[in-house]
């Protein structure tokens, strides 16, 4: 993060000057004041200036936009970028004019949206104190995979109870081992347990 110290006859003068050398507005940085003003004796003798250390916050908007839009000119995609903070959760939606476009940002199971995700997620959480949490989607595929994701996981817990024996799922990431999981959670007859080492780890489904 950019910051500058500044000296002035006021704290409201100095933040007033490094706001105007760093050229950002007043909302978008964080002051810490160093040193108070003090006139001194009769008014000049031992008189001090006021210090203050001026850091420019990050914006996790700007940084994820400007990320994604480089992004998408190196691909060549033509998209509109939709973003929300709310809280800790940065959501990004990328809406494109094209399904087959959208389709190279998803990759094989989403595999490609989740790398652009991490990546955004390390650029906005760079040098930050609270944690945010990024959210990519485009075309509502998150909600489209935990819908199949969660058949899928009934379908192959029936199987088990059939069969009685193990049932062990493609190989997928945390978020969708959370799904697997949760879907089954419920199920008398059922408990669930992720194998193996990333980015290999998989899901078993077994009877209790």
């Amino acid at each position: 993060m950019k910051s500058i110290i500044v000296s002035s006859k006021t704290v409201q003068d100095a933040i007033t000057e490094g706001v105007q050398k760093l050229n950002v507005d007043r909302d978008r940085v964080s002051i810490e004041i160093l040193e108070e003003p003090n006139k001194g004796f009769l008014g000049f003798i031992g008189s001090k200036d006021a210090k203050v250390k001026i850091t420019v916050k990050n914006d996790p908007k700007e940084q994820a936009a400007k990320f994604l839009n480089t992004l998408l000119e190196k691909m060549e995609i033509k998209a509109d970028i939709k973003m929300s903070l709310v809280g800790d959760i940065l959501e990004i939606e990328v809406i494109g004019e094209n399904s087959e476009d959208m389709g190279a940002i998803i990759g094989k199971r989403g595999n490609t949206l989740d790398s652009i995700q991490y990546i955004i997620s390390l650029i906005v959480n760079k040098d930050r104190e609270d944690y945010l949490k990024v959210l990519l989607d485009t075309e509502n595929y998150r909600k489209k995979r935990e819908e199949t994701l969660i058949r899928l996981a009934k379908k192959m817990a029936g199987k088990a109870k059939r069969t009685r024996k193990k049932i062990r799922l493609e190989s997928m990431n945390p978020y969708e081992r959370r799904i697997i999981h949760f879907a089954l959670q419920s199920d008398p007859y059922i408990k669930t347990f992720s194998e193996g080492k990333e980015p290999n780890r998989k899901v078993v489904i077994d009877i209790k």
